[in-house]
C-alpha cells in the first residue's frame, strides 16, 4: 500500500481526506476546505504531490493537486481510511459515475 507520513499523519491511497488550504483573494485570505478521495501520490521527497478528487455539483468530478510541502496547506484531516486498495493510482475512478465513483 502506498502511503506517506506528514507530521505524524499517515495518509494512504483511497483515504477520504480534508485538505485545509489558504486562499488569497486580493487583500483578504481565508481557509478553504476541499474534501475528497486521495487518488494519487507522485514524486519523491520535497517534490511529492498529492491528487484529491471529489464529485461536485451536477455530478462533475473535481480534482486538485498540491505539493505536500506547500505553505498554503494548513492542515490535512483523514475522514475515512480505505479498506482494500491494491493500486497506487486510482485513475479508474474518473470513468465511474455517481456513488460508484466515491466507493473505494
Amino acid at each position: 500500500m502506498i502511503s506517506f507520513e506528514l507530521n505524524n499523519l499517515n495518509i494512504h491511497i483511497g483515504d477520504t481526506i480534508r485538505v485545509h488550504s489558504t486562499v488569497v483573494e486580493g487583500a483578504k485570505s481565508r481557509v478553504q476546505i476541499f474534501e475528497g478521495i486521495l487518488i494519487a501520490l507522485a514524486g519523491r521527497e520535497e517534490n511529492k504531490m498529492m491528487t484529491v478528487r471529489h464529485i461536485g455539483t451536477g455530478g462533475m468530478g473535481v480534482e486538485k493537486k498540491w505539493p505536500l510541502n506547500a505553505k498554503s496547506i494548513v492542515k490535512i484531516e483523514v475522514v475515512k481510511h480505505a479498506k482494500n486498495v491494491r493500486r497506487s493510482k486510482l485513475f479508474y475512478l474518473r470513468k465511474l459515475i455517481g456513488r460508484n465513483a466515491t466507493r473505494v
